[in-house]
């Protein structure tokens, strides 16, 4: 079967999103996440010594098809907290990640890591789905979303005491996301419309990222030589799904990521 492409992934998420207001679910969602307790901090700041490894609970892809169609979100996210993981990314899409809100929320409850929830973030209602199943930040992407709607929804989320993520594909979208004063910049080096990955181009977006602002690189990190050239660039955290979901001992694949020596840009 091919791979879905970005447009019929996102055409699901409005769907999806137009059913939560079609139920009058929103009013629900803002309770929920109003009694919701304090968030904890997305990032550690100041930054670190060495290069943040956020580890991702992953089943499957468009691009790769199943992961680890058994993985335990619990059991995989104690893993990678004890291997020294930074954060928690957890995919909430079903359809074509196998993830769900019950996956974040259980992570948010089993581990003392901040937890990000991964996603196609269109609507406020998301938000406070995030909000309400325990995150500490969502992921924004410029490449879906047009400025007036990306400011929108970083100034929604602000108000839901919620830290973003903002990623970006190239150096032509850096100026919308630096825009929308982002907790960090993510620098995606999966194509969004080819799946493919290029580091080196994602390496030469990492380095124009301002100092001040903390940036993740995504995406085609798989041994501790892709950390070291990524921290190379200038990166502060990595965020790794594919490689450590699909070990049999996420808690060594953390490790094994972790400790690489922080190279600060400019």
């Amino acid at each position: 079967m091919p791979a879905a492409t970005l447009e019929q992934i996102l055409q699901l998420t409005r769907d999806r999103v137009a059913a939560l207001h079609r139920e009058g679910q929103a009013v629900e969602l803002a309770r929920r996440a109003a009694a919701a307790p304090p968030p904890r901090p997305f990032l550690p700041v100041p930054l670190a010594r060495t290069v943040g490894v956020v580890a991702e609970i992953k089943r499957r892809s468009p691009s790769q098809g199943a992961i680890r169609s058994d993985l335990d979100p619990v059991s995989h996210a104690r893993a990678y907290a004890r291997g020294g993981a930074v954060a928690v990314s957890v995919l909430t899409d079903e359809a074509h990640f196998g993830g769900s809100l019950d996956d974040l929320s259980q992570v948010a409850a089993a581990v003392a890591l901040p937890v990000l929830r991964k996603d196609f973030i269109i609507d406020e209602t998301q938000i406070l789905e995030a909000r309400a199943a325990g995150a500490s930040a969502v992921l924004l992407i410029v490449r879906v979303l047009p400025p007036d709607r990306l400011s929108a929804l970083a100034a929604a989320a602000a108000r839901h005491q919620l830290a973003t993520l903002v990623e970006v594909h190239s150096a032509a979208e850096l100026e919308a996301a630096l825009a929308v004063r982002p907790a960090a910049v993510g620098v995606n080096a999966r194509d969004l419309t080819t799946f493919k990955v290029d580091l080196r181009a994602a390496e030469a977006v990492v380095a124009r990222v301002p100092p001040e602002i903390p940036v993740v690189a995504e995406s085609g990190i798989e041994e501790r030589t892709d950390v070291e050239r990524l921290a190379a660039a200038g990166a502060d955290f990595v965020l790794v799904g594919t490689s450590l979901a699909r070990r049999s001992d996420p808690e060594a694949a953390v490790r094994a990521l972790a400790g690489v020596e922080r190279i600060a840009r400019g």
